[in-house]
């Protein structure tokens, strides 16, 4: 079984910890593999010491939905510490959050993916930390789709709380590595150290680790969901539901009026995944209550699955086939005024050429950037 950042740091914790003041940026799947939550065992550990919680969107447990659904702040009831929300009245901890505190520590699940808003909550606290001289001490994590890199970049003209570094879609990185990025392509100054894991290779899916998946969000419930969501994501952006609202988020998807025939002849071509037509009904966001025609996705070959290509491909069929598709209209993730799509996608040009129907366009755009992205953090990987 991998050992992550919190087994090993609760087996050895640093001689500097002593008689300090500690905070802890973490959330439901922030455990050990009994599925004791690691702001436990650290009271456990630092009973005076660990002070404040932090939890990123979606609250500490989990309970809130997606896109501008704030989390307040609370108490934990089992170790009766505060939790500031880092989601909703503020996006990183305040400078009284921190004068409280002389190290804070970072246990986070991320899933892979630039637009999974837990790395841009990592990245402004480590800014709030740099200007307040705390230390930041990251408890590595797998990224449970293994360290494979897919475009687009992300242009600097498009940053959004689902994007503020030029990351591709799929970064390939742990929430450790991402640290040591964001610190140099920032130049931080900060004191920052990584807690790296025992086991884990860049080529390991989260089931080869051994350990427990916990939804790290309300629409992750399954390993196999954090598989097709750099891809399917990119539906938040337009009319089609990406199956919020159902017990399958991302893994289907579909709408009322979709050609799903059409479709299933495009996924034939793709050896890595086969597909089921299906129908569903959405409890809850787009077409709740509607009969959708839908597509549900299995990954038969996770090693060689491209899930922005195949996304991107499929939705040039969709706007082919369906004059009842559009884009969706701001607002999304705090941007008032920017195509939603074009946020999450990181390229203005892909929605001109998905309009165009330019395949050539789409797999240029794909590929942008990524080799000098990919040589640039070479030498922060801490893992073969």
């Amino acid at each position: 079984m991998v050992k992550t950042g919190l087994i090993k740091f609760l087996k050895n914790p640093p001689k500097v910890l002593t008689g300090k003041n500690i905070g802890l940026l973490c959330h439901q799947a922030s455990i050990l593999p009994d599925l004791t939550p690691a702001w436990v065992a650290l009271k456990a550990l630092f009973p005076q010491g660990l002070k404040i919680l932090f939890s990123p969107q979606h609250g500490l447990l989990g309970e809130k939905q997606a896109n501008m659904i704030e989390s307040a702040d609370t108490i934990e009831p089992e170790t009766e510490l505060p939790v500031i929300s880092l989601y909703g009245p503020r996006f990183a901890p305040e400078p009284e959050h921190l004068a409280e505190i002389d190290i804070l520590l970072v246990d986070l699940q991320d899933v892979g993916t630039r637009v999974y808003t837990y790395i841009w909550t990592l990245l402004l606290t480590m800014e709030a930390c740099a200007k307040a001289g705390v230390k930041v001490i990251v408890l590595d994590r797998p990224n449970p789709i293994a360290g494979n890199i897919e475009g687009p970049l992300l242009e600097e003209g498009l940053f959004s709380f689902v994007g503020l570094a030029p990351l591709p879609m799929r970064h390939g990185l742990t929430i450790g590595e991402l640290a040591f990025y964001f610190k140099q392509k920032f130049s931080l100054d900060l004191e920052l150290e990584v807690v790296p894991m025992e086991g884990w290779t860049r080529d390991m899916f989260f089931p080869e680790t051994g350990l427990p998946w916990v939804s790290p969000s309300p629409n992750m419930p399954r390993f196999e969901t954090a598989l097709v969501y750099p891809g399917q994501v990119l539906l938040e952006g337009t009319n089609l539901s990406e199956g919020r609202g159902t017990t399958l988020p991302f893994e289907i998807f579909g709408a009322p009026w979709l050609k799903v025939l059409a479709l299933k002849k495009f996924f034939s071509k793709i050896s890595e995944i086969k597909v089921q037509a299906i129908n569903f009904v959405p409890w809850f966001d787009k077409w709740a209550g509607r009969i959708c025609q839908g597509i549900k996705l299995w990954v038969k070959r996770p090693q060689t699955y491209q899930p922005v290509k195949t996304t991107l491909l499929m939705l040039k069929e969709v706007l082919a086939q369906n004059p009842e598709f559009s884009f969706r209209r701001p607002p999304y993730e705090y941007t008032w005024s920017k195509c939603p799509f074009d946020i999450i996608v990181g390229k203005e040009k892909m929605r001109e050429a998905l309009n165009n129907q330019n395949e050539e366009q789409i797999l240029a755009l794909l590929e942008e950037g990524v080799k000098e992205f990919q040589e640039e953090i070479e030498a922060l990987k801490l893992y073969a």
